[in-house]
């Protein structure tokens, strides 16, 4: 039974004998996998909030590995993607690796290989949700600010000092302070270093206020 956060293996192979080697082989060693004969029964499944990775076969009835591949792009679905095939060509992986794929892999192919590649996707995955995280945080933040505390951030991370926002906004530098220990404390920002790193990210830097 997959648990919340646990990472989880989807394998997308029309062969029942496929699903059924490569699901052994994650159970050996102790990963939870969920096994699906089309890419429309992988779309009609519940997605697990841990990291993933899908192992794909290319050659699939009704539709292209590849071709999906740019579907689950396209809505927004990003997940690493492992492509296995029994007929690879050099133009095909070349294609598959360009839109972004961890490996792919020719059968028969050694288990190790598929581990390998599994782990790699799994660790590549847990590091963008851990971005996207951070990157929800920090929005969180922001938008707990007022207006004229984002306008304030906005100038004080590109460098201004408090006397020349005071001039730039039509007001004291002692309200500058104070907005500017607002923005600071709901950033929660130890220092201006921070702050600028934290803005850069919300790309306030770029113009973005």
């Amino acid at each position: 039974m997959t648990t919340a956060g646990a990472p989880t293996v989807f394998v997308i192979d029309d062969d029942a004998d496929v699903r059924a080697s490569i699901q052994g082989l994650l159970e050996s060693v102790a990963l939870c996998s969920k096994t699906f004969a089309t890419p429309q029964e992988f779309l009609r499944s519940k997605r697990t909030n841990g990291p993933s990775c899908l192992v794909l076969d290319v050659r699939l009835p009704g539709v292209n590995g590849l071709d999906f591949q740019r579907e689950l792009a396209d809505a927004g679905v990003r997940i690493p993607i492992i492509f296995i095939t029994g007929h690879g060509d050099i133009p095909m992986t070349v294609k598959a690796m360009k839109s972004g794929a961890v490996e792919f892999l020719t059968k028969p192919f050694r288990d190790q290989d598929l581990l390998d590649a599994i782990h790699q996707a799994l660790d590549r995955d847990r590091v963008t949700r851990q971005q996207e995280s951070e990157l929800a945080e920090l929005q969180k933040r922001y938008e707990s600010m007022t207006a004229r505390e984002r306008e304030v951030m906005g100038l004080v991370v590109s460098g201004m000092l408090n006397k020349q926002i005071a001039s730039e906004l039509g007001t004291s530098e002692i309200t500058v302070k104070v907005h500017r220990g607002h923005v600071m404390r709901k950033m929660q920002a130890e220092s201006l270093a921070e702050l600028v790193r934290m803005a850069a990210k919300l790309e306030l830097l770029h113009g973005k206020k």
